[in-house]
Formats: C-alpha cells, sequence, structure tokens
C-alpha cells in the first residue's frame, strides 16, 4: 500500500441523497449539492479527524493536519493511528464542523518516495497552512506517518437535512 505518484480522477463524482431514514432527508435530487461545496471546505480545513480502527476492532479517532490537492486528502498520524491503518487501511474522515458537514470514506495508501512535483506541492500546501514544510522534518512526506486517502464515498450538508448530498467516485 504506497503511493508515490499523483493518480486522482478528473471527473466530478455523482451526488445523490444520502440513505438516512426518518431525518427527513428529501427523496429527490433538487437541492444536492455541488462537488465544489465539499473541495472548498475541504482546501481550507485546518484540522481533520480521522478515523481508524486496529485490528482488533477498536476505533480510534484524531485531528490531523492535512493538505486537499488534486482530489486526494493527504495527512500525517502518529504511531497508534499508523498501525491501525496498517491493520485496517480503511478510514472515514471528518472536518471539524457538524453543521457545516464534510466526510470522506476511503481507504488509505501510504505516501513513499513521493515525485519531487508532489514533495514540492505538499510543500507548499502545509506550509501554508501550518508554516511547516513536511520534506524539510524528513519525516513526513519522504518517510513513514504520510499517508493519501482518494474517497469512494462522501457526504456533505449544511442546512440538514435539505441539501444533505452523497457523492460516490468512480474509483476503476
Amino acid at each position: 500500500m504506497t503511493s508515490g505518484d499523483r493518480t486522482a480522477t478528473s471527473s466530478v463524482p455523482t451526488a445523490r441523497r444520502p440513505l438516512i431514514p426518518g431525518y427527513g432527508v428529501p427523496e429527490d435530487e433538487e437541492g444536492v449539492l455541488p462537488w465544489s461545496h465539499a473541495t472548498e471546505r475541504l482546501e481550507r480545513a485546518r484540522n481533520y479527524w480521522i478515523g481508524t480502527a486496529g485490528k482488533d476492532g477498536r476505533p480510534h479517532a484524531v485531528p490531523v493536519w492535512g493538505a486537499w490537492l488534486e482530489g486526494a486528502l493527504y495527512f500525517g498520524v502518529g504511531p497508534r493511528s499508523s498501525a491501525n491503518l496498517a491493520a485496517n487501511p480503511q478510514v472515514v474522515v471528518h472536518l471539524e464542523s457538524g453543521d457545516d458537514v464534510v466526510i470522506l470514506e476511503g481507504v488509505v495508501e501510504v505516501v513513499e518516495s513521493p515525485e519531487p512535483s508532489l514533495s514540492r506541492a505538499l510543500d507548499d500546501a502545509f506550509a501554508e497552512k501550518y508554516d511547516w514544510r513536511p520534506s524539510s522534518e524528513g519525516d513526513q512526506a519522504v518517510g513513514t506517518g504520510m499517508y493519501v486517502l482518494r474517497p469512494r464515498v462522501a457526504y456533505a450538508w449544511s442546512q440538514f437535512p435539505a441539501d444533505a448530498t452523497r457523492w460516490t467516485f468512480d474509483r476503476s
């Protein structure tokens, strides 16, 4: 599970309504959010809550720094999350707000030996947000602890249930 390339999908994910029985989510597609609603929030978010589970099934959630680049979330985690991801690479990511919600689900890959252009883009994105460059620290973009999530499913809403939206991605 390694990835040093920038393989990303250029297509926009398919928007539908999420299935949340009993909460009044409309059945028609009128009012679903555009994908840009989610990407704007993912780009400007300072912290991303990463949910993992270990091989014993115990859940673990932690806020981390990250960067949304070219349709993927790049982020670093500590030892417990890394161990969980080695055992089970499935994750859920949630931004900080419970009112203006963006949730991502999918399988992560370890970022090892990134292309120089990706390493520079990660450095620039992290420096802009956090005044920190992963490659200069020698422990993130070029070593262990940096992961990439290309979501398979995403959810968002800002006026629940009226605009509750679920996106699916074609990752074939």
